[in-house]
């Protein structure tokens, strides 16, 4: 086995086992300004204290040059262990970044934009394998979408760094929707009405476990002022108070409003307390002259939906 010796000696067997342990996993000693020798490894709770003081105690490393020695080894035999190259040794027409200058974002395939965002890889795996890995666990954007930064974490090779990336990506996507849905001029029938609420709510109201409430306030010519969150509810049932939509609505003058909120069951058909409650907002709204102009229920894709005033429920 080639081996630079450390303490000017070949390692034993038994060191060598250690050895292989370490460049398996990428583990690679340093030593402090103190002195005190420590490991660094990738791999989360890979190592635990016993087993890092065992390493260190099998090679008997003592000193920063003996660190430097041994980790150059273990870098060596790592990249001689590398089943793929890093993207920057790929050839130029297969890297994901010139594939997109050349071609088009369009043409890329999730795993290649994916990498774009990730950047770098891992050790033993490229950028656009680990994007792999990320969707293959996860099954699609929507669900990556969906997991918490902490969830995202657990991959190895996805850090908080590479998750907070991701999921800045990812709610570009949603913003970009709700400044397309802000162009709209007005909304003046119910389909003007579900279009704007699939592009505005629905890419983030469709995972959410627990029931949200909002309002669309609207001037006189049906066009979008302002929205607000009224209320996170349970999973089960939302409070809202019909006095606060007129007080927001009065405080804008608004002449009109949406309502919009979700089932977190996806079955959007209203249930007798949506329907009261709907009543209920209406005839408090036409106190002031401000008309109720639709009720939609958003579910868990952008086609499950249900609008009051498509169903003859608002008039």
């Amino acid at each position: 086995m080639r081996y630079s010796k450390i303490n000017n000696r070949k390692p034993s067997s038994y060191e060598s086992t250690t050895i292989d342990f370490m460049v398996a996993n990428a583990v690679y000693p340093f030593c402090s300004e103190k002195g005190t020798i420590f490991l660094r490894c990738a791999k989360k709770g890979l190592l635990t204290q016993e087993k890092k003081q065992e390493i260190i105690g099998q090679l008997n490393i003592k000193t920063s040059d003996e660190c430097v020695t041994l980790r150059e080894e273990i870098k060596r035999r790592v990249a001689e262990r590398r089943i793929t190259r890093p993207i920057k040794e790929w050839v130029k027409e297969e890297r994901p970044r010139e594939m997109l200058m050349r071609l088009g974002s369009e043409s890329l395939p999730l795993s290649k934009l994916l990498a774009i965002i990730l950047r770098t890889g891992k050790n033993g795996a490229s950028a656009e394998e680990l994007a792999h890995t990320l969707l293959n666990h996860f099954g699609s954007l929507r669900a990556i979408d969906s997991a918490p930064i902490s969830e995202l974490s657990k991959i190895e090779g996805i850090g908080p760094a590479k998750a907070v990336q991701i999921k800045a990506a990812l709610e570009l996507g949603k913003r970009f929707l709700q400044e397309r849905a802000l162009t709209r001029k007005k909304l003046t029938k119910p389909d003007d009405v579900i279009s704007y609420v699939s592009e505005y709510y629905v890419p983030y109201l469709r995972d959410k476990e627990k029931e949200f409430f909002n309002v669309i306030l609207l001037d006189i010519k049906n066009k979008p002022i302002d929205h607000i969150e009224l209320s996170k509810g349970s999973v089960n049932a939302t409070i809202v108070d019909p006095k606060e939509i007129v007080r927001a609505a009065s405080l804008k003058s608004a002449s009109s409003v949406i309502l919009v909120h979700n089932h977190p069951s996806g079955e959007t058909t209203p249930s007798q307390d949506d329907v009261e409650l709907t009543n209920r907002i209406v005839s408090a709204c036409e106190l002031l002259g401000i008309k109720v102009l639709d009720h939609i229920i958003v579910g868990k894709n952008i086609e499950d939906f249900y609008s009051f005033a498509k169903e003859g429920l608002i008039r």
